[in-house]
């Protein structure tokens, strides 16, 4: 009981994010593909629970939109394929800053899990496209096509790094960061025609949070 070391805190901020995103679905069989760009945005809970030593520790929460999904590489005629995959998506953080926790700058780490549900899907064929032309892909995969996503549960782990800047006004916070999933989503079974269809996702945001509760006192 009287071995902590730490300062307590108990600072609560909310905010919105937004941001852009590329992601690539891992296809086993693989599929050849460019990165999908697409949008995702919502809404930002922190709460600062500690500064241990030098380092200032929080949870945070988040409740986004995103807009994910594959673009693929058609080399053997001049056809596209993308799908947009849309998910509300709950990242969970343990983030560690090391700075200043008012009036100034700060870096941070932060990882967690990650938990999607599927709100709706939708394909975009271009370059005339020809029911009878995917036979002649060139690794010969062309299930997709014809499938919906079937688990529209997902999860995995996403992490990263960013700066912070706080002002009288709020938190102005910049961050990138890589979700690799865990779950696919293709039924994966020995009938099933793919082992693994999972996201992966680079994503850099921008939030903006402002104070509900903070810890009274000078904090440098």
């Amino acid at each position: 009981m009287k071995a902590q070391v730490g300062q307590p805190r108990n600072d609560f901020a909310v905010g919105v994010n937004g941001g852009y995103l590329i992601n690539k679905v891992s296809f086993n069989p693989t599929i050849k593909q460019n990165w999908k760009g697409g949008e995702t945005f919502g809404i930002s809970l922190r709460y600062t629970c500690e500064k241990y030593f030098s380092a200032v520790c929080a949870v945070v929460a988040e409740v986004n939109y995103a807009n994910v999904g594959w673009n693929e590489l058609i080399e053997t005629c001049e056809e596209t394929y993308s799908r947009d995959v849309r998910y509300v998506q709950v990242p969970l953080f343990a983030r560690l800053g090391w700075g200043r926790e008012r009036k100034g700058a700060q870096f941070f780490i932060q990882v967690g899990p990650q938990f999607g549900y599927l709100l709706g899907e939708k394909a975009h064929l271009g370059g005339g496209w020809d029911i009878s032309s995917p036979g002649r892909r060139a690794n010969g995969v062309v299930e997709q096509y014809t499938l919906d996503v079937q688990k529209k549960f997902e999860y995995g782990i996403t992490g990263g790094a960013g700066v912070e800047l706080s002002t009288r006004a709020g938190h102005m916070i910049l961050d990138g960061r890589y979700f690799f999933g865990l779950s696919d989503m293709f039924n994966n079974g020995k009938k099933d025609p793919f082992g693994r269809s999972a996201n992966g996702t680079i994503m850099v945001k921008l939030s903006y949070l402002f104070d509900l509760i903070h810890t009274k006192g000078n904090i440098r």
